[in-house]
């Protein structure tokens, strides 16, 4: 077990850890110009905030450890005996040795990743699932202390970051005055982003009226060549008002972008065909896809899909009830 860490330590660190910088506070001069913690959030907050977090979960997992050893040293304090008799009490001499019946199913479950025969690996299975049982049974007793002592803890997350985001003329789906607005920075090419799309018809239903759904571009040029293109023709079909038409076609035909297929695309959805080749053919809309480029660039974004609920980052195609706890936040806060 490791050295326990001085209470007086602890929670000083805690303290320190959670203090931050508020926004209207002076954090440097250059030629006696101030630089306020506000002006470095704007430049780095995204990345502060990943740091932060990363930091906050580290802390959050020492304090847990330490809560742990604590109560297993007062524990054994209490029996007159070390910490290391009370778990070969409460732990060791309650797990049973793996079987081969548990062996040979674990060996099953993951041939394919093992990749060599059962016989050569079996001692190192037994090994292996003799741990789990262990640490789970460790886990277990440890609840069992918790929930004998007041434990009380102080450790407050870091501030939510929300990325300032400008949706202004950006094509939406649902209310303009919803409580929640998820931002989007897609591509049209992207498997991903095909892939999450179903997601957001499901939560416009779900959240009706309570969320507004903004589309804006992030052609990924190395690695879809097609996908700025598509994402001008989509503009144009924007202009025709039907946005939303038109970007359903292109995911349901996605990868497939080349300029006649966006023109065919155009025809399906009903769209006045030879004013949306004059749109596409004079580049109106080259600018506006370039703006959401270098928005999404000012952020640090590298990949799509990524998301913003009401400013807070959630990137990929994650399953719907990710998109629906961090909405639910969002919704309790404006209640």
């Amino acid at each position: 077990m490791a050295a326990l860490v001085p209470v007086s330590l602890l929670l000083a660190a805690i303290l320190v850890s959670g203090c931050q910088k508020v926004d209207g506070a002076k954090i440097a001069e250059v030629d006696d110009q101030a630089i306020l913690a506000s002006d470095l959030q704007k430049y780095a907050g995204r990345e502060l905030s990943v740091q932060r977090e990363n930091l906050y979960k580290l802390e959050k997992q020492k304090l847990e450890d330490y809560i742990s050893a604590f109560l297993l040293t007062q524990e054994a304090k209490k029996r007159g005996v070390s910490v290391e008799t009370v778990l070969n009490q409460e732990v060791n001499s309650k797990i049973l040795p793996a079987g081969d019946d548990e062996i040979e199913a674990f060996y099953k479950l993951n041939k394919a990743r093992i990749a060599v025969d059962l016989d050569k690996v079996r001692e190192q299975i037994r090994g292996y699932l003799h741990n789990q049982k262990i640490e789970a049974q460790k886990a277990l007793f440890l609840k069992s202390l918790r929930s004998k002592a007041k434990v009380v803890t102080y450790l407050k997350p870091p501030p939510v970051f929300r990325a300032e985001l400008s949706v202004a003329g950006e094509p939406f789906k649902g209310s303009e005055k919803a409580a929640v607005t998820i931002v989007k920075f897609e591509d049209f090419q992207c498997p991903f982003c095909k892939t999450v799309q179903p997601t957001f018809v499901e939560l416009l239903k779900r959240y009706d009226g309570k969320v507004r759904l903004v589309h804006k571009d992030l052609p990924l040029d190395s690695l879809h060549p097609k996908a700025r293109q598509a994402a001008e023709a989509a503009r144009c079909a924007d202009e025709q008002g039907k946005f939303w038409n038109y970007h359903d076609k292109l995911y349901a035909n996605s990868p497939k972008a080349g300029v006649d297929d966006l023109k065919s695309y155009a025809k399906d959805v009903g769209l006045d065909v030879a004013g949306f080749d004059r749109c596409l053919a004079g580049g109106k809309y080259k600018a506006v896809v370039e703006r959401d480029l270098q928005e999404g660039a000012q952020l640090g974004l590298t990949g799509t899909p990524t998301f913003f609920i009401n400013g807070r980052e959630i990137s990929g195609a994650q399953p719907l009830e990710a998109f629906a706890a961090l909405i639910d936040e969002e919704l309790a806060r404006s209640r």
